[in-house]
């Protein structure tokens, strides 16, 4: 047997610092979620109820449901998510893949990386000239789903990235060698391996459109519709909308009635989240590598 030098000792005993720092810190980030989620559902539970989901907003919206605010959230977020997954994925398989390493590409990595950083109410002012007013979408859900796509964009595309260069290099020069074209190689091989990477930027979209909330209000949100969207090019409610407006700016709201709101909201992503989440480790499980 070795017996462990003063050199050995210490270092353990720094891993072992190290450790318990990360540990720590671990533990203030997850705390605060513990929280905020037990705080939601002692004092959101009991507004939640199979009417509360099924029904519209009455009262000038002090009582009633949700539903007209749950269906819209749902649109907002399957058209923001048909607009900028194939966008995002088609852009970053160009930029890993195609684009040669010059000063366009760089400017372009440049742009992606500003575009995350602009705030939220920049990109509802684009959406109101752009998709509103210039394409003449009017306040739909189109035109709140299109800037919803364009904020969230720059996840899909830096997390596509990250997940087709992961991809070892020596499985696109096998295929090359057996004479497959770079599409065919990049379909049937790098794709197929960096797809739970991928979901791991639709994962972060879905949970930051469904909470958005300025984004929506200029180009598609109403105040109060009773009535469910039949098109995108419809207005409709949102759940981020309402949350604000009954804890904001309509007076008489039982106290119970916008951390039920908020309590629904929260469940809802997490439960995106989860599918999201299971679909990605049984992808990463079949991976050869």
């Amino acid at each position: 047997m070795f017996e462990a030098t003063a050199l050995n000792r210490r270092n353990d005993k720094v891993e072992w610092l190290w450790k318990m720092l990360f540990l720590l810190m671990t533990v203030i980030l997850v705390i605060p979620v513990i929280l905020i989620l037990t705080v939601l559902v002692v004092k959101g539970h009991g507004a939640v109820s199979w009417e509360f989901l099924t029904s519209s907003p009455t009262n000038g919206m002090t009582a009633g449901g949700i539903l007209p605010a749950l269906v819209g959230t749902t649109w907002l977020v399957s058209v923001a998510l048909v607009a900028s997954v194939p966008l995002g994925v088609a852009a970053a398989i160009y930029l890993s893949e195609y684009a040669p390493d010059n000063w366009l590409t760089r400017a372009i990595n440049l742009a992606i990386i500003n575009l995350a950083g602009v705030p939220s109410i920049v990109h509802a002012l684009f959406g109101v000239g752009a998709f509103v007013l210039f394409f003449r979408f009017g306040t739909s859900i189109l035109a709140a789903s299109l800037t919803l796509a364009i904020m969230t964009l720059p996840v899909v595309i830096v997390a596509t990235r990250e997940s087709l260069q992961a991809v070892p290099r020596a499985f696109r020069e096998a295929c090359w060698n057996m004479g497959a074209t770079r599409w065919q190689t990049i379909r049937r091989v790098v794709l197929p391996n960096a797809v739970s990477g991928i979901l791991t930027g639709i994962i972060l979209e879905v949970s930051r459109t469904a909470g958005e909330t300025a984004p929506i209000m200029f180009t598609g949100a109403a105040f109060f519709l009773p009535f469910l969207p039949q098109g995108i090019f419809d207005q409709t409610m949102a759940m981020s909308l309402h949350l604000y407006v009954i804890s904001t700016q309509v007076p008489g709201v039982p106290e119970e009635l916008p951390y039920g709101v908020a309590l629904v909201l929260i469940s809802m992503v997490l439960v995106m989240n989860a599918v999201s989440i299971s679909f990605r480790v049984y992808l990463r499980g079949k991976k050869k590598w």
